[in-house]
């Protein structure tokens, strides 16, 4: 796998500077809350007393997965396909929200079983036509682990070229929560049952045969937590791998990471064993209603910015918290302070 020079973003001078800004604005300290946490993140991402946001780009990246072979999802692995094109027709949901946000939306094809007319949208990086049921065989092999991870690092660089320094990441592919469930069950070591969700509206019999069907798939396959590229080849997808290299280059060029739900995160779990500083640049948009996200954002002793009981994927969650990043960012750079207003200060 190629190597990301990722640097952490703490600089003390820095952030004293940002703190104290904050502290001069027209208000009681600490009283724009998660807001002010936000400005000085983004002020130490950007090394800037005055950060700016810029053509903020969702890369939604589609893939399939064999595992939907054994009965995991209640919809059929076409659904994975059907969904691209209504992405690149505009009538998916991440459409009308990255429409109404501004967002540069582009559609990559990571691995779906079908085959795609060129479209503006739609990026082309298709390494198979969906990966392996890992209940019989790892998904993919080390090798197409390293090209998808490869692969979605040039895709993010591409969007940094351009101009963006926001960067939220989507994904699509139907069986893709049962990917995520063993990612997180092995790399934070937790018990199956407490990972596993009901994806796209599991019954209660439904749900019990995923979890069988996953418990089986850990059991078969022996994998070392401390390798965290083996248990990304075993279990991912093709769409969560490049997904990886997308937060590690975009990381590494100092850009916004803004992550979204249960899927998003898992590919965050295996880009952060392998460079702990990936999760200074990660603003955590919300926590879904899938069943593992919540205990997922404690392993990583973060906190979400929004609580809205989503569960739909694509990235909707993340676009839907931009506008905090962009009050952050203006109250930091346009509200008055103490001095510049003649308010006074409290006495005591």
């Amino acid at each position: 796998m190629q190597t990301f020079q990722i640097e952490s973003t703490k600089n003390e001078t820095l952030q004293a500077a940002l703190i104290q800004k904050i502290n001069q604005k027209t208000k009681p300290l600490g009283a724009l809350g998660r807001l002010e946490t936000l400005a000085l993140q983004l002020g130490l991402i950007q090394e800037t007393e005055h950060p700016a946001l810029q053509q903020q780009t969702m890369l939604v990246f589609a893939g399939d997965h064999g595992i939907v072979a054994e009965g995991v999802s209640p919809y059929p692995q076409a659904v994975t396909a059907q969904m691209v094109l209504n992405f690149l027709n505009g009538g998916a949901a991440i459409n009308v929200f990255a429409r109404q946000h501004d967002f540069q939306l582009h559609v990559v094809d990571s691995g779906v079983n079908a085959v795609f007319e060129p479209h503006p949208m739609l990026i082309d990086a298709k390494l198979g036509m969906g990966t392996l049921s890992f209940l019989q065989h790892p998904a993919m092999t080390g090798e197409e682990a390293a090209q998808a991870i490869a692969r979605g690092a040039e895709i993010a660089r591409d969007a940094i070229s351009e101009g963006c320094n926001v960067l939220a990441l989507g994904e699509m592919g139907i069986g893709n929560t049962s990917s995520a469930s063993c990612l997180m069950s092995v790399l934070c070591s937790f018990p199956l049952h407490q990972c596993v969700g009901r994806g796209t509206g599991l019954s209660d019999k439904g749900l019990d045969h995923k979890l069988s069907v996953l418990t089986n798939a850990l059991q078969k396959h022996h994998v070392d937590a401390r390798d965290p590229l083996q248990v990304l080849a075993v279990f991912g997808g093709f769409e969560i791998a490049m997904m990886v290299g997308a937060l590690l280059a975009a990381a590494e060029a100092r850009v916004t990471l803004l992550i979204d739900g249960f899927i998003a995160t898992s590919a965050l779990l295996v880009a952060a064993k392998l460079y702990p500083q990936v999760l200074d640049y990660c603003v955590f948009a919300h926590c879904s209603d899938e069943n593992g996200h919540g205990k997922m954002l404690e392993h990583l002793k973060v906190q979400p910015l929004l609580h809205l009981s989503l569960r739909l994927g694509e990235g909707t969650g993340a676009v839907l918290a931009y506008p905090l990043l962009q009050s952050a960012v203006a109250f930091l750079n346009e509200m008055a302070s103490f001095e510049s207003a003649g308010v006074s200060r409290k006495s005591q």
